[in-house]
């Protein structure tokens, strides 16, 4: 199932499969394949990356996997990001970690992401981090000459506050903001970046869902405790609804009204499955709210 992210006619799959992580699996193209084969049959067509990912690796794994069978070009979705400039041995000339949103280096990240992906065109092309140096205008300027030059259809921001994004979507519109949120980080739900997109009917792609993999830890020494009982809330919801605890916490981003669509990290296509299995059912407000009680450590004043 696929949904529209914002007016400009760009749908995703309900559930995006993150390949930030895909230098770590160990996986040979042919495995690469499968795995994003796998995905597809489950539904999950939209593949989220960055220049930056796997030391500037990632795109290029993802590239050779479908290289082998080109044809999955025309039914996936490719997103990718720019804007970060790592200290890397690829990169000699990198003399500091610094972002980067001038023209030159936006049109030449998206060039050397369509060279790695072997693809002729981005569905989407997000600016990875706000930069204090940013110019709107130029931005906008270099988001307008690609889609003029067919290399990216949609653009889009992540991590950006509401402001920076309304200004930023005023000179052009933007798909999305990408930002991390889940029940160990609820700021975009409170300081209006949710708000925001849902007042403008843009949805929010969502990173790092499932903390970052805290949820199922116990975390830092300082927060084992209150992570023991969010679990343990979000267990028994799991219970109730006799599904995945990793499928609750999911669906319960998903209830959102701004239609968050939420992201994986997991080489493990049962991780995606039961990513995708939060679409199957919706939670209660009891439900729900139980476990935002528990995420915040009080109750709704």
């Amino acid at each position: 199932m696929h949904v529209p992210i914002y007016a400009g006619g760009l749908q995703l799959s309900c559930v995006v499969a993150g390949m930030w992580r895909m230098t770590e699996w160990g996986m040979a193209p042919a495995q690469r394949l499968a795995f994003i084969e796998q995905c597809m049959d489950l539904g999950v067509t939209s593949f989220d990356h960055a220049d930056i990912y796997g030391d500037y690796g990632v795109e290029t794994l993802f590239g050779e996997a479908l290289a082998l069978k080109p044809s999955l070009r025309d039914s996936m979705q490719i997103v990718s990001k720019c804007g970060i400039k790592l200290l890397s041995a690829k990169h000699p000339s990198h003399t500091i970690q610094h972002y980067d949103t001038t023209a030159a280096h936006i049109t030449a990240s998206a060039e050397t992401s369509l060279r790695a992906l072997r693809t002729d065109y981005l569905d989407l092309l997000l600016i990875h981090r706000p930069d204090p140096l940013m110019d709107f205008d130029e931005i906008a300027g270099a988001f307008t000459r690609l889609r003029e030059q067919g290399k990216v259809k949609h653009f889009g921001v992540s991590n950006f506050s509401r402001h920076q994004f309304e200004a930023l979507n005023r000179r052009i519109a933007l798909a999305t903001n990408q930002v991390e949120f889940s029940p160990l980080h609820l700021a975009p739900m409170f300081d209006e970046t949710f708000d925001g997109l849902q007042d403008v009917g843009v949805a929010p792609m969502i990173w790092s869902p499932l903390g970052g993999g805290r949820l199922f830890s116990g975390g830092d020494a300082s927060d084992a405790e209150a992570h023991a009982r969010l679990r343990a809330v979000i267990q028994r919801v799991a219970d109730d609804v006799q599904r995945p605890f990793a499928s609750v916490v999911f669906a319960w981003i998903m209830q959102l009204p701004c239609r968050p669509v939420p992201l994986t990290g997991s080489g493990r296509i049962a991780a995606i499955a039961e990513a995708v299995a939060a679409t199957e059912f919706t939670l209660s407000r009891t439900q729900w709210f139980d476990i935002l009680r528990a995420a915040r450590g009080h109750e709704v004043a």
